[in-house]
């Protein structure tokens, strides 16, 4: 018994961490100060190939690294447009953090073997983007960039992406499926 009160408390500082902040609305001021660079880096690269053959997205992918097995590709010539989602010009509030384009992007999803970097499918795509929007030094862009599988569009009357009131949401915590184990123990065991 003396040894389940040592450990109901460590158990109960060790479930404190597992809750993790993550912002409930777009354009909130990020965590990650690298999120917008690595999400050029990801999604929108100098240098991708042009077309759709597989043995050249196959040599690319083998350069940059094929660590995901799904990658999907923006044109450099729309970064422009990509940046706007994240603005009330270029994008509809979706959920959460998250933004979704007023207008449909043409992209390419490169799909390969985890890694063995094998190429199994390249294809172009015409969708509505869904990124998540965070604020990094004074202004609201791209950290992420979520898939859209059921091809959601913008809802009519959705706010904008950087709507005022938008803006002031604290972050939520969400917890863990280990806090809701936690409290009946605490309880059971008279603590």
């Amino acid at each position: 018994m003396a040894a389940l009160r040592v450990f109901l408390p460590l158990a109960v500082c060790l479930l404190l961490g597992q809750t993790s902040a993550k912002n409930d609305a777009p354009c909130q001021l990020s965590r990650w100060n690298n999120g917008y660079n690595t999400f050029v880096k990801r999604h929108v690269p100098p240098g991708t190939p042009d077309s759709l053959d597989q043995n050249e997205w196959e040599k690319y992918i083998r350069t940059k690294g094929c660590d995901r097995p799904t990658q999907s590709f923006l044109h450099p010539k729309d970064l422009g447009r990509v940046r706007d989602v994240c603005t009330n010009k270029g994008g509809k509030t979706y959920k959460e953090n998250l933004c979704i384009s007023r207008e449909p992007f043409n992209f390419v999803t490169v799909r390969s073997e985890p890694g063995t970097c094998g190429i199994r499918s390249v294809r172009e795509e015409t969708k509505h983007l869904i990124l998540a929007c965070e604020v990094l030094g004074n202004e609201c862009l791209p950290v992420h960039f979520e898939g859209n599988p059921t091809n959601s569009k913008p809802n009519n009357n959705a706010r904008g992406c950087q709507d005022p009131q938008t803006k002031g949401h604290a972050p939520s915590f969400k917890m863990s499926w280990l806090w809701l184990i936690s409290a009946p123990l605490l309880i059971i065991y008279g603590y």
